[in-house]
């Protein structure tokens, strides 16, 4: 329990501080799927807020008893124009990618997945997990490297001790450490932030910057504005420093910035474009691919794009039917 007031149009500041505009966005409830539903909390994208500098998707889960919920279990699917970027904080998740990847992913290593022009991939809670607990998120590449074939990086920062607090940083750069992942799109951050029982942190961050915290494990306070356990504070452009402030037990963030993408984008489902027909195009070649649709005559002769995986697994997930309504870009 935090004695924090989860308010967010309250201010509750310190000597001397003076308060930036933080936009507080609540979470939604997903089913991820699984034996018994895995629930995952989202709060990227929202009606009101698509994109956090290129990042776009933000899923929250656990910590879940794997024996209740059946874990994670995300058979094959595809992606494209975009990275995924798994952070686990306790479990293990089996990676598998038709980009000819096998991995673990464990607590406190990064796994980035550049999707690319196109790849599938499965996420299966490993045997012998028994909870399950992290985050998924997701940024969206730039036209200009949103074609370049997919890759697979992994990394495992080192922690950062500060005053209050613990940062390990795993895209970009923060309290003087800097990951030296390459990410296929400028400027980007993500990190993660340990802060003390009580502690009072203040951390330089870049003004072209706008950042996002998600109070992952309890309450906190971003730049004096309560966030309650599991929101998302949203700090636009122009802050040169970012206060954050736990509560008595302490509490772990996420947090991500980056520079205005500057494109607008489509997303629907798993792909990433920048129209209503490139999406559509997509979902009609995976369809193809996969053997779930009998090939279009306008895909013959093109490269495939989604790759081939391993004899054995489980049968991928189909598409869902395709959008009713023209999509519109957003960003």
């Amino acid at each position: 329990m935090s004695n924090l007031d989860p308010r967010p149009e309250e201010t509750m500041l310190g000597p001397g501080e003076l308060c930036t505009s933080v936009e507080v966005l609540e979470p939604r409830l997903v089913p991820l799927g699984g034996l018994r539903a895995m629930t995952v909390y989202r709060t990227l994208p929202q009606r009101q807020r698509s994109l956090v500098g290129a990042w776009c998707f933000l899923d929250h889960y656990g910590p879940d008893d794997v024996a209740d919920t059946g874990g994670m279990e995300v058979p094959r699917h595809p992606h494209t124009g975009l990275a995924t970027v798994s952070w686990l904080f306790a479990g293990r998740i089996d990676h598998l990618d038709s980009g000819g990847t096998a991995a673990w992913v464990l607590p406190g290593e990064l796994n980035l997945m550049i999707a690319g022009r196109g790849i599938t991939h499965q996420e299966i809670s490993a045997p012998g997990t028994t909870t399950l607990h992290g985050v998924q998120l997701w940024y969206a590449l730039p036209d200009g490297t949103r074609h370049r074939e997919n890759e697979f990086v992994h990394y495992a920062p080192e922690p950062v001790e500060l005053a209050g607090a613990t940062v390990r940083v795993f895209i970009g750069e923060l309290a003087g450490a800097a990951s030296p992942v390459e990410t296929l799109t400028p400027d980007l951050l993500g990190a993660e932030l340990l802060l003390e029982p009580g502690a009072h942190v203040t951390i330089a961050i870049r003004p072209d910057f706008e950042h996002a915290v998600l109070a992952e494990s309890s309450a906190l306070l971003v730049n004096g504005v309560p966030v309650a356990h599991r929101e998302l504070g949203y700090v636009p452009l122009g802050s040169d420093t970012l206060t954050l402030a736990a509560g008595p037990n302490g509490t772990r963030v996420i947090l991500l910035g980056g520079v205005p993408l500057g494109e607008p984008i489509v997303m629907w489902w798993n792909f990433i474009g920048r129209d209503h027909d490139e999406i559509l195009e997509y979902r009609r070649r995976y369809q193809a691919e996969l053997g779930f649709e009998a090939p279009d005559p306008r895909d013959v002769g093109k490269r495939p794009l989604f790759g081939v995986f391993p004899p054995g697994e489980r049968p991928p997930l189909p598409a869902p039917p395709t959008p009713i309504a023209r999509l519109k870009p957003r960003g």
